[in-house]
């Protein structure tokens, strides 16, 4: 099996534009972007999904994107908000299978937005979100 494109990326082997580097994380632009500034924060040790990574890793990839989204808000880019996305799994919509958080800068009019179902608005009875919070607490254990 080939590596994955962010490992290679990440070892040298293919090219990015690196914003940020440390221990555990890269920080590389988006050759894709949404809009002017799209970064991926990028751990460092493969883990497909997020809920595959360590507490460790997930805080360094938080604290890169606090950072960078930082430095975002002082650039001359001149971003009004930010948009943090991280995709878990082929059904969320991630097409790269090693974890990794956007940080897509957004500006007035950008057209980006996320489609919401056609029921979105329609708010679930306390029964409902009960039973569906029961069955989140028994895999947590609890």
């Amino acid at each position: 099996m080939p590596e994955c494109i962010f490992c290679s990326i990440i070892r040298g082997k293919k090219p990015a534009t690196k914003v940020y580097e440390d221990d555990e994380v890269a920080v590389i632009m988006d050759i894709k972007p949404i809009t002017a500034g799209h970064m991926l924060v990028i751990p460092k040790v493969h883990r497909e999904l997020l809920t595959e990574m360590d507490d460790d890793s997930i805080k360094a990839v938080f604290s890169a994107a606090k950072k960078v989204g930082n430095a975002l808000k002082k650039s001359k880019l001149r971003c009004r908000g930010i948009n943090y996305l991280l995709a878990d799994g082929a059904e969320a919509g991630q097409e790269v299978f090693h974890a990794h958080l956007h940080v897509i800068p957004r500006y007035r009019g950008d057209g980006f937005w996320l489609n919401m179902p056609s029921d979105y608005e329609k708010e679930m009875k306390p029964g409902e979100l009960e039973k569906n919070a029961g069955k989140i607490r028994a895999a947590m254990g609890k």
